[in-house]
C-alpha cells in the first residue's frame, strides 16, 4: 500500500510539474489562456481529447454499462469516430476560418449577440448540474472503491464521497482555473500515454487471470468470455437495450455530432490549433483511438462480469454489494500487480481531472467572453477578463462539488443518466448550428424559437409523459428517437420562420486570419480509413 501511495503521488506531481513549467508564462491574455496561445498541434490535441473523453463517466460508466448489457454500448466510442471525420472536414474549417474562441461567438456572427448569450447560459448550466458533477462522482467512486477509502477514513460510502469529490475538485480548480487550457492540454497529453498502457493493461490482466483458471493465458481467457457469455458479444441491441440498433441511424450520431463538433469543452482543444492541418490532424489521430476505445471501456466490463459469475475465484468480487458502477474498479483491484497500482491510478487520476479541467475551462471561457466581457464591462482589458473568468471557475466548481454526492442515488446507471439528461441543451443547440451553417437567411427569431422548443419539448417528453406512459404499463420511444424527432421538428420550425421572415442579408462569414485554413493533405483518405474500420467492426459483432 506505501509503495501504492508513493508511485502515485510521484506521478501525479510529475505531471503537474511538468505542465507549469510548460505554461507559467501562457495565461495573460485571453487567446493565451483561452486557447494555449492557438498553438496547438495534432498529436497534443489528440492526446487532450482523448483524456478529455476517457474520464470515469466514460470508464467507470460504459464499463459498467458493459457489464451489464454486453457490447451493445460499444456505438458511444466506436460511432464518434465518424463524428469526428464529419467535425474535421466540415465544422472544424467555418470555426478557424471566423477565429472564434468559443462556440457561441459564432452564433452571435451568424445570429445575434442574445442568442449567443442564451447559448452560454445553457452550456453553463449544463456543465454545472450534469457534467461537472458526474465526473466528480465517477472519479470519487473509482477512487474509494480502488482504495477503500470508507474503511481507511471509517466513513460510510457517501461520506466519503464528500470527502474524494473535494479532494478532487480542488485540485481540478488549480490546473484548470488557473493554468487555462494549455496547462490542460499539456497535463492531458502525458496522461494520455499512461492511460493507453494502464488502459489496455487491465483487459490484457483480465483475460489472463480468466486464462489462468483453464491452464492457459489470455487467448484462453477471450475465448472462455466468448464461450461462457456468448449473448454479450452482439453490438446489435434489441428494442430493450440501452442502445437499440436503430438508434444509431436516428439520436445517436446527433449527440456524437453534437459532442464532438460543437460541446465547447470537447472543441476548444482544435480551436486552439496551430492552423486547420493540425486541428484535422488533431481529430483523425483522436478518431483512430477512439476506435480502440472499446478494447477499455467494454471489454473490462464484460471480464468484470464473468468474475462475478466465478466469485469463489475471484476474491473482491465475493463481495455482493457491488453494483455495476463499481464494477472496473473492483476489477482493477482484483487483476492489477500490486506494483502498478500506483501509477494506475495516477493515470485514472489524471483522467478524472482532465474532463472536469476540460469543462470547467470552458465555462470559464464562456464566462469571461461571452457574458461578463458581452454585458457586464465591454471594456474590461484582457487581464481583467481572465481574472474574473477564474473567479467564476471556482465558484462553479464548488456548486458542482456540492451536487455531485447526491448521484449516489441516480437510477438507471451512471452513463445512461448523463446521456439521456444532456439532451435537454445538446440537441437544441445542435440544431441552430446546423441551421446556422447550411442557410443564410434564416433569422435570429428562429434560433430563439428553436433553443426554447428544443429544451421545453424534450423536458416535457423525458420528465413528465415518459414517466406517466411507463408508470401506466406503457411503451415509450427511446430517449435517443426523441432527440431525432425533436431535432426534425426545430430544424423544420426554424426553416418556416426562415420563409416567413427572412433576414435582409444573407450570411456571410468572413475569414479573419487568424491561422492558416489550408486543410491536412491527408484529410481525405485516412477520414476513408476511419469510416472502414468502424463499419468493418460492426459487421463483425453483428
Amino acid at each position: 500500500m506505501i509503495l501504492s501511495i508513493v508511485s502515485f503521488l510521484g506521478f501525479t506531481l510529475l505531471v503537474a510539474l511538468i505542465a507549469w513549467l510548460a505554461t507559467r508564462k501562457n495565461t495573460n491574455s485571453s487567446d493565451g489562456y483561452f486557447l494555449g496561445g492557438r498553438s496547438l498541434t495534432g498529436p497534443v490535441i489528440a492526446g487532450s481529447l482523448l483524456l478529455t473523453n476517457l474520464s470515469t463517466e466514460q470508464i467507470v460508466g460504459l464499463n459498467g454499462a458493459a457489464f451489464e448489457e454486453g457490447v451493445v454500448v460499444m456505438a458511444w466510442e466506436t460511432l464518434a469516430a465518424i463524428a469526428m471525420v464529419i467535425t474535421a472536414s466540415f465544422l472544424l474549417p467555418r470555426y478557424l476560418k471566423g477565429g472564434i474562441t468559443t462556440v457561441p461567438q459564432f452564433l452571435e456572427n451568424r445570429y445575434d449577440k442574445m442568442t449567443k448569450t442564451w447559448v452560454s447560459a445553457l452550456f453553463l448550466s449544463g456543465y454545472v448540474v450534469v457534467l461537472l458533477p458526474i465526473v466528480l462522482f465517477s472519479g470519487a467512486l473509482a477512487v474509494n472503491t480502488m482504495f477503500d477509502v470508507p474503511t481507511a477514513l471509517g466513513l460510510s460510502k457517501f461520506q466519503s464521497l464528500w470527502v474524494t469529490v473535494f479532494a478532487i475538485g480542488t485540485i481540478g480548480v488549480i490546473y484548470a482555473v488557473f493554468g487555462g487550457l494549455k496547462a490542460v492540454a499539456v497535463s492531458d497529453s502525458i496522461n494520455a500515454i499512461g492511460l493507453l498502457i494502464g488502459g489496455l493493461a487491465i483487459p490484457l490482466f483480465g483475460l489472463l487471470a480468466i486464462g489462468k483458471n483453464s491452464g492457459g493465458g489470455a487467448l484462453d481467457g477471450l475465448n472462455t468470455l466468448f464461450v461462457e457469455h456468448e449473448d454479450k458479444f452482439t453490438a446489435i441491441g434489441g428494442a430493450d437495450a440501452s442502445v437499440p440498433f436503430a438508434t444509431i441511424f436516428t439520436g445517436m450520431m446527433l449527440v456524437q455530432l453534437f459532442y464532438w463538433g460543437t460541446n465547447q469543452a470537447i472543441i476548444q482543444r482544435a480551436l486552439g490549433a496551430k492552423n486547420l492541418a493540425e486541428g484535422q490532424k488533431g481529430l483523425l489521430y483522436a478518431a483512430f483511438l477512439k476506435i480502440l476505445g472499446p478494447l477499455m471501456l467494454v471489454l473490462p466490463g464484460i471480464i468484470a462480469f464473468h468474475m462475478s459469475m466465478h466469485p469463489e475465484s475471484y476474491t473482491f468480487f465475493a463481495n455482493s454489494d457491488i453494483f455495476k458502477d463499481e464494477a472496473y474498479p473492483t476489477l482493477v483491484k482484483q487483476v492489477l500487480p500490486a506494483s502498478m497500482v500506483g501509477f494506475f491510478a495516477a493515470v485514472l487520476f489524471g483522467a478524472i481531472l482532465s474532463s472536469f479541467n476540460g469543462a470547467l475551462n470552458s465555462s470559464v471561457t464562456i464566462f469571461g467572453l461571452d457574458i461578463y466581457k458581452a454585458h457586464i464591462n465591454k471594456n474590461a482589458p484582457e487581464t481583467k477578463v481572465v481574472r474574473v473568468g477564474q473567479t467564476f471557475g471556482v465558484f462553479l466548481a464548488v456548486a458542482a462539488m456540492c451536487i455531485a454526492p447526491f448521484l449516489m442515488y441516480a437510477e438507471g446507471g451512471l452513463f445512461n443518466y448523463l446521456q439521456e439528461i444532456n439532451g435537454c441543451y445538446s440537441i437544441p443547440i445542435f440544431t441552430i448550428i446546423v441551421v446556422g451553417y447550411l442557410t443564410k437567411r434564416v433569422p435570429a427569431f428562429a434560433a430563439k424559437v428553436g433553443l426554447i422548443s428544443g429544451v421545453v419539448l424534450y423536458a416535457i417528453s423525458q420528465f413528465i409523459l415518459k414517466p406517466m406512459v411507463v408508470e401506466n404499463g406503457g411503451t415509450y420511444p427511446h430517449f435517443l428517437h426523441v432527440m431525432a424527432i425533436l431535432f426534425v421538428m426545430n430544424i423544420i420550425i426554424m426553416l418556416i420562420i426562415g420563409k416567413l421572415q427572412p433576414r435582409q442579408e444573407d450570411f456571410v462569414q468572413e475569414y479573419t486570419e487568424q491561422v492558416d485554413i489550408t486543410p491536412w493533405k491527408y484529410l481525405k483518405q485516412v477520414s476513408v480509413v476511419v469510416l472502414v474500420i468502424v463499419v468493418s467492426t460492426y459487421i463483425y459483432f453483428s
